[in-house]
């Protein structure tokens, strides 16, 4: 099957959103973290792991990801970053407490 301009016409949309969701949870995290600290029962400073953990994930798999799509496929590997995305995003708004919540950031990015 041939990739025509109408196929591909999207690609650089779902590229954006793709980044812009990216960089949102790099930074959304620092907003809400005095609300998320007292929620889980820990001082604000105590929350950095959880800052930490996905910003250094992302930072480790990002050559990691070009070797993998190169070896997989870049639309099977894409399409399985975002499955784990969403459910690291979904296991740290059910997160019970601080460990839990940085270990679902690390499956996040």
């Amino acid at each position: 099957m041939f990739k025509t301009a109408r196929n591909m016409a999207g690609l650089p949309w779902i590229a954006a959103m793709a980044f812009f969701m990216q960089a949102l949870d790099a930074t959304i995290l620092n907003t809400a973290l005095p609300d998320i600290a007292k929620s889980l029962n820990h001082s604000p400073l105590a929350m950095q792991s959880a800052v930490i953990s996905y910003t250094l994930t992302v930072a480790l798999l990002i050559p990691v990801s070009g070797w993998l799509a190169d070896r997989f496929g870049t639309r099977r590997i894409f399409i399985i970053a975002v499955i784990l995305f969403s459910l690291g995003s979904l296991l740290c708004a059910f997160s019970p407490n601080l460990p839990f919540l940085v270990v679902s950031r690390i499956i996040q990015g």
